[in-house]
């Protein structure tokens, strides 16, 4: 009994092991009328995941009749089943659907009087400052840049619960395992300072210098001195120019030491 229960279990060992070996790498394409990098692809047969490249490129292990499930903040979540003939060939393409949002419900107070002023003192709504009634042009919701915009779509939404009548956000969870929402971060947050960096020379160079005979050549190095300091980007956002200015002229002398330092050395 124990000779036929181990020959069993060798048996099933082997057809595990030889079901693995027929996974082989997968290049596949996802195909859509939107940006396509960062999306998900998880092979929920055999447990392995890709992200999606900026022209939607992807590589993943897998065989014939394992499910692909793709998953992104933008597109419906699909399945795919590997057919044979995508396995044999090594290559697929996913088309994916844009996901459609409804609008909420939008409910009218009951009693209107069909006078503007009047109504709008009856509700609860808040004046927005509008610029154009001040004669100043602009827009109090600017536009995401690319990077916020990636940064956006790879962690938006809430983690959700099981057992509360939803399931957990699986596209925002791979993105914090993988690194890519840490990674997409620091490339906001470079990108906001390279932004105050082009600000402050515009704006305080010429002071900041008008006494100071730093060589032109390592002011760029100075600057960029100054964006290593972890204080450098809430400096900016602040916008007190006072306190922005005592911080460069604190971070100039301290660039000239280290200069003298490294010189000595």
């Amino acid at each position: 009994m124990k000779k036929i229960k181990g020959l069993l279990f060798i048996s099933i060992s082997f057809f595990v092991l030889s079901a693995e070996a027929q996974r082989k790498e997968l290049k596949g394409k996802l195909i859509a009328k939107d940006e396509v990098e960062g999306i998900h692809i998880l092979n929920a047969t055999a447990s392995k995941y890709a992200i999606s490249d900026i022209d939607g490129s992807f590589t993943i292990i897998a065989k014939s009749y394992d499910t692909l499930v793709v998953s992104g903040l933008k597109y419906q979540n699909k399945e795919v089943v590997i057919t044979k003939q995508q396995d044999d060939l090594g290559v697929l393409s996913i088309y994916l659907e844009e996901r459609i949002t409804t609008l909420d419900t939008v409910m009218v107070g009951l009693f209107l009087t069909g006078s503007l002023e009047s109504d709008l003192q009856n509700s609860d709504a808040e004046t927005e400052v509008n610029f154009y009634d001040l004669g100043i042009p602009g827009n109090t919701n600017l536009p995401l840049t690319q990077n916020e915009r990636r940064l956006h779509d790879a962690d938006a939404g809430s983690w959700g619960f099981i057992g509360f009548g939803g399931g957990v956000n699986l596209h925002k969870l791979l993105n914090r395992i993988s690194g890519r929402t840490k990674k997409l971060r620091a490339v906001v947050d470079l990108d906001k300072k390279d932004e105050c960096i082009t600000n402050l020379r515009e704006n305080y160079e010429s002071i900041l210098f008008e006494k100071d005979s730093l060589a032109l050549n390592l002011r760029n190095e100075y600057f960029m001195f100054c964006q290593e300091d972890s204080k450098f980007l809430a400096l900016c956002t602040t916008n007190n120019q006072i306190e922005l200015l005592e911080f460069l002229q604190q971070k100039l002398v301290a660039y000239r030491e280290n200069r003298k330092s490294v010189e000595k050395d």
